[in-house]
C-alpha cells in the first residue's frame, strides 16, 4: 500500500509541474532577424573596441622601448659623469657607515674626528665629489653635515670620575686626563650640582656647594667647546670674587663681636 501511495503521488506531481510549464513561443523569422542585426552590431563594436585596445598596447609597447633606451642611455651616461657603478656600490657601504657614525657623535672630538678620518671618503667620493650628488645621497648629506656642526657645538659626556680624599673641583679639572685647567670647575659643578652619577650609601647624591665633594661620588665630566671653556673661566673668576667679599664680610663681623666681648668683660672687671 505504501509503495502504491507514493508511485500515485509521484505521478500526480509530475503531471502538476506539466501543467505549470508554458508551451514555448515560436519565434517568427522577422524577429528572429532583427535579434540576429543587433548581435551582428554588437559583435561589430566590440570587434573594433579589440582592434583599437590592440593598435594602443602595440604604441605602448614602441614607447616602453624608447623609453627604455633612453634609461639605458642615460644611465650609461650618468655613470660616465658619477664614476664606475662598481665605485658607486663601494660609496654606498661607507656612506651608511658614516650616517652611523654621525648619528651617534658624542662630542666635539668626536666631530673632529669624522671630519678627519671619515668625511673626506664621503665628500670627495666618485668623480669629482659627484656621488653626493646623487637623489638618493643628497639630502642625507646635507643632514649629516649640519649634524657634524651641531656635535662640535655640543656638550656632552667626556667621562666620569671618581672622588677620592683630598680631592676638590679645581684639583680634578686641573689633571691632565681632565681639563689640564684648574679654572673649568664650574663646568662640572653644572653638570653635577642636581645629581651626580652615583654615590655611595649615605653620601649626598648632589652637590648644591661646590667646596663640598666627598669620596665616592662619581662625577660626570662633561667635554667642552673653546667658547664653552672661557665661559667656565669667567664663571671660575667671579666665583672667587664673590668668595672673597663673602670671607671679608664675615671677618669684620667676627672682630666686631671680639671687640665687643672684650669691652663687656672690662666693664665687669671693674
Amino acid at each position: 500500500m505504501m509503495v502504491f501511495s507514493l508511485a500515485v503521488f509521484a505521478k500526480s506531481a509530475v503531471a502538476q509541474d506539466d501543467d505549470d510549464m508554458e508551451e514555448p513561443v515560436e519565434m517568427d523569422e522577422e524577429t528572429w532577424q532583427a535579434q540576429m542585426d543587433e548581435y551582428t552590431a554588437r559583435k561589430t563594436d566590440l570587434q573594433a573596441q579589440i582592434d583599437a585596445c590592440n593598435a594602443e598596447i602595440g604604441t605602448l609597447k614602441d614607447k616602453l622601448s624608447a623609453t627604455k633606451d633612453r634609461q639605458t642611455n642615460a644611465g650609461m651616461a650618468l655613470w660616465a659623469l658619477v664614476g664606475s657603478k662598481e665605485s658607486y656600490e663601494t660609496y654606498k657601504t661607507k656612506f651608511a657607515d658614516a650616517e652611523k657614525r654621525v648619528n651617534n657623535c658624542k662630542g666635539p672630538e668626536d666631530a673632529m674626528d669624522i671630519e678627519k678620518n671619515v668625511w673626506p671618503a664621503i665628500t670627495d667620493g666618485g668623480n669629482k665629489g659627484y656621488f653626493k650628488c646623487l637623489d638618493e645621497f643628497w639630502s642625507r648629506y646635507n643632514a649629516m653635515k649640519k649634524k657634524i656642526e651641531d656635535c662640535k657645538g655640543k656638550v656632552s659626556d667626556a667621562g666620569n670620575y671618581t672622588v677620592v680624599k683630598g680631592d676638590c673641583l679645581s684639583k680634578i679639572a686641573g689633571m691632565s686626563k681632565i681639563y689640564g685647567n684648574s679654572r673649568l670647575w664650574p663646568a662640572i659643578w653644572d653638570a653635577n650640582k642636581n645629581g651626580v652619577v652615583s654615590a655611595p650609601p649615605k653620601v649626598a647624591k648632589t652637590i648644591p656647594n661646590p667646596n663640598l665633594i666627598y669620596p665616592g661620588q662619581v662625577l660626570k665630566i662633561p667635554a667642552l667647546t673653546d667658547a664653552q671653556k672661557k665661559e667656565m673661566e669667567s664663571k671660575s673668576s667671579m666665583y672667587k670674587g664673590t668668595k672673597k667679599k663673602r670671607v671679608s664680610k664675615s671677618t669684620t663681623t667676627t672682630d666686631t663681636k671680639k671687640t665687643e666681648v672684650k669691652k663687656v668683660d672690662t666693664t665687669k672687671k671693674k
